[in-house]
């Protein structure tokens, strides 16, 4: 070939390849935002957390999603589920992260893979694997080289998993971002300088591994380039990125708070949780991500803390079981309408600011193409205001936004819900007949051991069990004074957490637990003994490995002493380092008694109450329909349970919630006590059961009862939508969202079912709230009628929020509102 033409050849061969190369870098950013295939896009992006939902349940958790608004969805990689030993791989189940990601794909949106593979995630250890604790030399999240050589791999098994399906969006799939590290900022301030070079580390090492797209770490200010860093918070619109050439992430908007046993349940109110969401964009946010979009449940003993709970429900938009919360979804989805309907002006450039008050302020967008967005705010908590912008007046309730995407008119304000309500409950459906057998305090089998001194609970158990015994024998003498008065001595325990339970001689004395904020507690108790050897046993229980904390993994569990006893002839008498024997788990453990095999392995009776360390069994049929299960254990102290092998997690209804509970207002700024529910009963009662998990008969339940509750108040109940309710104003700035002239009262029923009943209907000035509508003192006459004839016998229905549709103007000159509260059956 003539020189010329090799050259040309070449030249062209160079071309191709640096168009590869570019076509390739498909996902880049800008200080205003992500670019996907060179578009800048404001992004709405929900956590779904793979394996706390079932692969059954993630179409519709996705679908729902998508239908709310969403373009994102984020997840985090939970690595003790995917490598529960080291080298030993698992992506099977609730933990098929391909599938789902794929899931995500077809349901035409993007993923956010938030590696880590530190999580935190109120998930046990905080996503690591035991087995990690114990590498030798190892010391978590830091400049340590045993850690880095074990997340480097791990991170790059993902990455390498991720390249061979195809999932990075360079490669035509729905990834778009990934995370490194997670919330690591605080950690490093106190970790010094070894810190510094652990997160410099941890960004280089996720950037070598050439994703194609853009890295993040949250929560951490010095994120070198090109790692974006971000903010997690119940508000971020203060935040700005480290350097001026990235843009602004919302990687966590927390839609409400983790429940813990002992703790009341939080709820973060629609209208603040868009007002919070509206002020970021305003403010040139150009990604949000909810967290939690859906929650979801803590299956077997993957709940963290201590204490959290089974239930992960998080007030998200989507709740535990899978149904649609509202207004908080609806709400958010009117929001998103009202965010894209801006995109144009939004993501043209940055904002131009107009005070319109001491409290209120106008943010306004425009592009070269005419495109103009305004923002109207309104952040005095207490009142109302009426601004002037563009020489148009508008009225801002207190805490709120309005969305003007015409610069003009105002689709949608945070504070006026035109979103359905829904009044959801537990509908009893049946008893479970149960048999019983107990587990016996002191048995140990030829797996126990013997050693001078107390150890350390996880040390033995590496979280393969929740249960430790701790036991050893005390001689007493003849002379013992307290064996003539009765004055029995005094066992004291400290326990580094989380429960315990002390027996003497075959018998329960007593039982100790800490708290969320404090897991370590002392038990005292009296204890009958007799002369001669007396055996003390004591059960230490944990309820979730820490999360979070620096260096958690060299935070201890169980009875580490001192144990003495007091009220001896000799005073007291300290028990710690003579010879204890141990044995990990439970007898029922061992035989495997929550499965249909091996419970037949043991002699059951007839179900016994108030029995502590006892085993029931029944079976039931699954109920018809297809609305979520759970199962009622109300009546129970604490525990775990089963369901056709399958755990569904720890239970303690008898740690009842402690809090502040009361009105709610959503003005002002959120915490999570801010506004709380079911103080003085159980933190959780119902626990989720998947539907398919079940059979249609002969389904198998095993619950293990720690404690000694009434076996006789368990049961099944459904998870039902008991009815729906709407409140809309005459003048609604929601018009344009839904592309209708007028303001109308959406209804809409879960799948399955239909509007039976209009429970109240009342245009004019309604009081109260769903479930307690009443008239006020302006009532139109027929505002039964239109509802009635629209809705009855439809899942969804619409009304035109006019007097004309209900027999005339009630109530001339004052702003009126129509209130439903519509039956769903």
């Amino acid at each position: 070939m003539e020189i010329p033409k090799l050259v040309a050849v070449l030249v062209a061969l160079v071309v191709v390849l640096l168009s590869s190369e570019v076509a390739t870098a498909s996902v880049s950013y800008d200080h205003r935002a992500i670019i996907v295939n060179g578009q800048r896009r404001i992004l709405i992006s929900g956590s779904i957390h793979y394996p706390r939902s079932t692969p059954e349940m993630w179409p519709g958790l996705i679908q729902k999603a998508k239908d709310g608004g969403l373009d994102v969805i984020q997840t985090y990689v939970f690595w003790n589920g995917h490598e529960p030993s080291p080298g030993q791989y698992y992506f099977g189940g609730r933990y098929d992260l391909v599938r789902f990601i794929k899931l995500v794909k077809e349901a035409g949106l993007y993923l956010h893979l938030r590696i880590g593979p530190y999580v935190c995630a109120e998930w046990n250890f905080g996503g690591f694997p035991v087995w990690l604790k114990y590498v030798p030399g190892i010391s978590f999240r830091t400049d340590n080289g045993p850690f880095k050589a074990e997340m480097h791999k791990f991170t790059e098994k993902i990455v390498s998993m991720m390249k061979a399906e195809g999932l990075y969006e360079s490669q035509g799939g729905p990834i778009i971002l990934s995370q490194i590290e997670n919330e690591y900022g605080p950690l490093e301030y106190y970790d010094g300088q070894a810190g510094r070079s652990y997160a410099y580390w941890a960004a280089k090492m996720a950037v070598g591994l050439n994703t194609g797209v853009p890295w993040v770490m949250c929560k951490e200010d010095d994120a070198p380039d090109p790692v974006i860093n971000t903010c997690n918070g119940f508000y971020c619109d203060y935040f700005s990125p480290n350097k001026p050439y990235k843009p602004k992430m919302w990687t966590e908007a927390w839609t409400g708070w983790f429940t813990a046993f002992g703790g009341a349940i939080p709820h973060r109110p629609a209208e603040d949780m868009a007002f919070a969401v509206a002020r970021f964009i305003m403010k040139g946010g150009s990604f949000i991500n909810y967290y939690m979009y859906h929650g979801g449940t803590n299956f077997g003993r993957t709940a963290g803390g201590p204490f959290i709970t089974t239930s992960y429900d998080y007030d998200a938009p989507i709740d535990e079981y899978g149904l649609i919360s509202e207004p908080k979804w609806g709400h958010l989805r009117d929001l998103h309408k009202a965010i894209k309907l801006s995109e144009p002006a939004l993501v043209s450039g940055d904002p131009a600011y107009v005070a319109l008050g001491r409290s209120q302020q106008a943010t306004v967008y425009r592009s070269s193409k005419g495109a103009c967005a305004a923002f109207l705010s309104n952040i005095d908590a207490g009142s109302y205001a009426t601004v002037t912008f563009n020489g148009v007046h508008y009225n801002l309730p207190p805490w709120s936004v309005s969305i003007l995407p015409d610069c003009k008119t105002a689709v949608y304000n945070t504070a006026r819900v035109g979103a359905q309500s829904t009044q959801k409950k537990m509908e009893w459906i049946g008893g479970i007949s149960l048999q019983s057998y107990t587990e016996q305090p002191d048995s140990l089998n030829d797996k126990s051991f013997a050693k001078d001194g107390l150890v350390e609970q996880i040390s033995q158990t590496w979280d393969r069990s929740d249960y430790l015994w701790y036991t050893t024998y005390v001689n007493i003498g003849e002379d013992e004074q307290f064996l003539k008065t009765g004055q029995w001595p005094v066992i004291t325990v400290n326990s580094a957490g989380h429960s315990l339970h002390v027996f003497i001689n075959g018998e329960l004395c007593g039982t100790g637990y800490g708290a969320l904020d404090n897991p370590k507690f002392t038990y005292y108790g009296n204890v009958k003994m007799w002369a001669g050897s007396n055996k003390i046993s004591i059960l230490s229980v944990s309820v979730g490995m820490p999360n979070v904390g620096q260096h958690f993994e060299s935070w201890n569990v169980g009875v580490l002493g001192p144990v003495t006893l007091s009220g001896l002839n000799e005073g007291k008498r300290d028990l710690s380092q003579q010879k204890w024997f141990y044995q990990i788990g439970l007898q029922g453990e061992s035989l495997s008694l929550h499965t249909v095999s091996g419970s037949s392995s043991v002699e059951w009776g007839e179900a016994s109450h108030k029995q502590p360390l006892t085993w029931y069994k029944g079976f039931f049929n699954a109920p018809a329909g297809n609305e979520p299960l759970a199962i009622d254990m109300g009546s129970m102290g604490k525990g775990q349970a089963w369901v056709n092998g399958e755990s569904i997690g720890r239970y303690w209804p008898a740690y009842t919630a402690s809090g502040s509970c009361g009105a709610c207002d959503y003005r002002g700024n959120y915490d999570e006590k801010k506004c709380q529910a079911y103080c003085g009963g159980p933190s959780q009662r119902w626990y989720h059961v998947p539907r398919s998990w079940l059979k249609p008969t002969g389904n198998f339940l095993v619950v293990f009862e720690e404690w000694g509750g009434d076996p006789t108040g368990i049961g099944m109940v459904r998870r039902t939508v008991g009815s729906v309710c709407a409140q809309v104003n005459e003048f609604q700035p929601m018009t344009s969202l839904r592309n209708q002239d007028v303001p109308k009262v959406h209804l809409s029923c879960e799948p399955g079912q239909k509007i039976a009943n209009i429970k109240f209907a009342s245009f004019g000035t309604p009081q109260g709230a769903c479930g307690s509508f009443s008239e006020g003192s302006c009532h139109a006459h027929k505002s039964y009628d239109a509802l009635e004839k629209r809705c009855i016998g439809q899942e969804s229905c619409a009304v035109v929020v006019a007097h004309e549709v209900f027999g005339g103007d009630p109530c001339p000159g004052t702003m009126k509102q129509l209130a439903v509260e519509a039956i769903c059956e």
